[in-house]
């Protein structure tokens, strides 16, 4: 056997890492100022960081070794001195906004202007404004809004305010809630109460030591017992003064989440016994109680879901960014990192160089890119619905309203899969806290409940779908009339394109892919729509036809992306497009068994019809590895912000992950503290007893 040449493995990461930035052929300042929408925005991101970074309090280095109450401490520290940074730099609201995203901490803050502020804009009455805007706006009060929390990435800072909708007893199901805010026309009161141990507000982020004030979500019931539904309320819990619960009020934290996750976040409950508030706290921009305690109906029921609806649509272009970390890290660490067989030198191959690895992770890398473009078309689409609801026209929401639930469900369910898949490349040393993507995964989890359920969301695009299935069926409804996320359905007529004929060349040409994936959404809601009234359906079909109707509608935007690419100089376009077209084939092949199923994709008895597109998935990964650490270059991130031992910039891994290491407060004692009292007598034992056998052998 050859003998193995020996390297200096930490020389070997750092000229491995070289390597393959020297390999890129794109413009890594382009590709991100791509990514950026700007060299501008990078440029104030720079100067943001550049700020952060002399922080003390900032270093994320020790945050691993704290407590859940000295992290709550800690983010409480970190809250007021970005607000004093923002005050003594005269940030404006986007470079506040980025400057907390930078931080990447999970604090009770980010509620405030994910939550919070939205609701208080988009659903306050003059009245409320004039009184409460300055003090929410400067951050003098602090609340809540009831949605369980918020992603770090989606929001900035603000004061601590929150917003009380889940409770212990009803979350997603928003009808049943039982908390009740009365009409008292005597004093012009509203008074909140809780009923029951199971209306008691649950899961609130900020609520448990925080928030001075909150948005409640409540039963408005008026002077005549008639109950009108779920409405929001605003109510002071703590005093300005002492910061102690008001009369009548109940609030605490709920505990530590799993895994530890969220740590810092004081998650809480509230109850409220016969709490009074004025007239002029119900939220009363669309729907209104009179003075005497008539209910002025709003012009249209579901005015109110814009504060939701901002939350989800931030929710896209955010997973992007939290998917594109674990990208990076994943990435970098599997460049430098060899093992097993030897490669043309004789030296170990590099872990990303394996089939295995770099078909985890390049459909990770491509998934961020899509997410994080997408997610500029969801917030602009967004605002023009907003524009419209300001006028009171409504004839965007409902498509808005079933676009979002899918595509929030669609990037949360694979941001989760895609950081733990991430995690789970880099081996053993992913598991350490010190790689960063278990804290990134566990932070990201709760996604897929808060702001609904993703199963409960699945059935609503369902709905969706249907309903205007069943319109363009019957022809009530022209296919040149259908809403942009639904231009899926326009197959169903009789004049539409036909479905492409799968062979090996359709893996290569993007209209095909993006038609095949159009025409399985559309045969499937058909296939539902047509199923009878008494007809049995499997209990997975409200999740299978959610997944495939949002990925006909990203697969059309991807077939945008792409078309739009011709701005970038070709090299980037190249590249970039590479990642597109690999997000659209491991669609394609993710939607196999639908594509048999409605029989876009037909057994001849010729072969394997999927091979193709596998052997397709494989030669674009191929073509993409040589670009790719330029790629993850392209997000922008330093090792600050990454906070990765396993993803620095110069691939110094192994040290890094050493002098991490030495950090562990454990480390300081030579002997631990628990060896007197608990180990040496268990030793002793040990040892006596072994002993004693001896001896009793050695008279045998």
């Amino acid at each position: 056997m050859a003998q193995r040449p020996r390297v200096d493995v930490n020389q070997q990461t750092v000229a491995d890492m070289k390597a393959a930035r020297s390999q890129t052929s794109i413009s890594v300042q382009t590709v991100r100022n791509y990514l950026y929408g700007g060299q501008q925005v990078w440029d104030m991101r720079e100067c943001l960081e550049k700020i952060l970074v002399q922080e003390p309090l900032f270093d994320k280095q020790h945050r691993d070794f704290l407590g859940r109450t000295d992290q709550y401490i800690r983010a409480a520290a970190i809250i007021n001195r970005l607000d004093e940074l923002r005050r003594m730099h005269s940030w404006s609201e986007e470079e506040y906004s980025t400057a907390s995203s930078l931080l990447s901490e999970v604090m009770s803050i980010t509620l405030h202007d994910a939550a919070f502020q939205p609701v208080f804009l988009g659903q306050g009455s003059p009245a409320l404004m004039e009184k409460y805007w300055e003090l929410v706006y400067e951050k003098g009060i602090q609340g809540y809004a009831g949605f369980r929390s918020v992603l770090p990435e989606l929001c900035s800072l603000g004061s601590f305010r929150c917003y009380l909708q889940t409770e212990l007893g009803h979350g997603t199901n928003v009808a049943r809630l039982e908390t009740t805010s009365t009409y008292i026309p005597e004093t012009q009161e509203f008074e909140i109460n809780s009923p029951s141990l199971t209306s008691t507000k649950w899961w609130i982020g900020a609520l448990g030591k925080s928030a001075t004030h909150g948005v409640v979500q409540a039963k408005l019931i008026l002077p005549d017992g008639k109950d009108m539904g779920p409405h929001l309320f605003f109510v002071q819990l703590r005093s300005l003064e002492d910061h102690r619960p008001l009369q009548g009020i109940t609030v605490g934290d709920i505990g530590p989440k799993a895994s530890g996750g969220m740590a810092a976040q004081d998650q809480g409950f509230a109850r409220f016994d016969h709490v009074r508030i004025p007239r002029t706290n119900m939220f009363s921009k669309f729907a209104e109680v009179t003075t005497e305690g008539s209910y002025i109906q709003p012009p249209h029921a579901k005015l109110s879901y814009g504060g939701m609806m901002y939350i989800r649509a931030t929710m896209i272009p955010s997973s992007g960014w939290t998917i594109a970390k674990a990208a990076t890290i994943a990435i970098r660490y599997t460049t430098v990192r060899r093992q097993g067989e030897p490669d043309a030198k004789g030296l170990e191959r590099q872990v990303l160089t394996y089939p295995s690895t770099y078909y985890r992770l390049l459909p990770i890398l491509s998934r961020a890119f899509v997410f994080i473009e997408l997610g500029r078309y969801t917030i602009k689409a967004l605002t023009q619905m907003q524009q419209r609801l300001a006028n009171r026209d409504t004839s965007l929401l409902p498509e808005m309203h079933a676009l979002l639930c899918g595509l929030k469900v669609f990037v949360t369910t694979h941001g989760i899969v895609d950081i733990e898949t991430a995690r789970r490349s880099m081996g053993g040393h992913g598991f350490s806290a010190f790689a960063g993507l278990g804290r990134l995964y566990i932070d990201y989890l709760p996604s897929a409940t808060f702001e609904g359920d993703n199963f409960v969301l699945d059935g609503q695009v369902v709905r969706a779908a249907t309903k205007l299935c069943k319109a363009v069926l019957s022809s009530k409804l022209s296919v040149v009339e259908l809403p942009l996320p639904s231009a899926y359905l326009r197959l169903l007529s009789a004049t539409s394109e036909a479905p492409p004929q799968v062979t090996a060349s359709t893996w290569h040409d993007v209209h095909s892919i993006v038609l095949l994936l159009e025409w399985r959404a559309a045969l499937m809601v058909k296939n539902f729509t047509q199923t009878p009234a008494d007809g049995d359906v499997d209990a997975s079909v409200n999740q299978r036809l959610a997944k495939a109707v949002t990925e006909a509608f990203v697969a059309a935007q991807v077939g945008e992306m792409i078309s739009n690419l011709a701005t970038l100089p070709s090299e980037d376009a190249k590249a970039v497009g590479c990642l597109y077209r690999l997000y659209l084939l491991t669609s394609a092949e993710s939607a196999l068994v639908d594509l048999l199923s409605v029989g876009l994709i037909r057994h001849t008895g010729a072969g394997d019809p999927t091979q193709d597109l596998r052997l397709a998935i494989k030669t674009l990964c191929v073509e993409v590895l040589p670009n790719v650490i330029g790629l993850t270059d392209a997000f922008g991130f330093s090792d600050w912000s990454l906070d990765s031992a396993l993803g620095v910039f110069d691939g110094r891994v192994y040290e890094t992950l050493w002098k991490r290491a030495q950090m562990e407060p454990m480390n300081k004692d030579e002997v631990t503290p628990a060896y007197a009292p608990y180990i040496r007598p268990m030793l002793q034992r040990g040892q006596a007893a072994a002993q004693q056998k001896m001896k009793l052998k050695s008279r045998l």
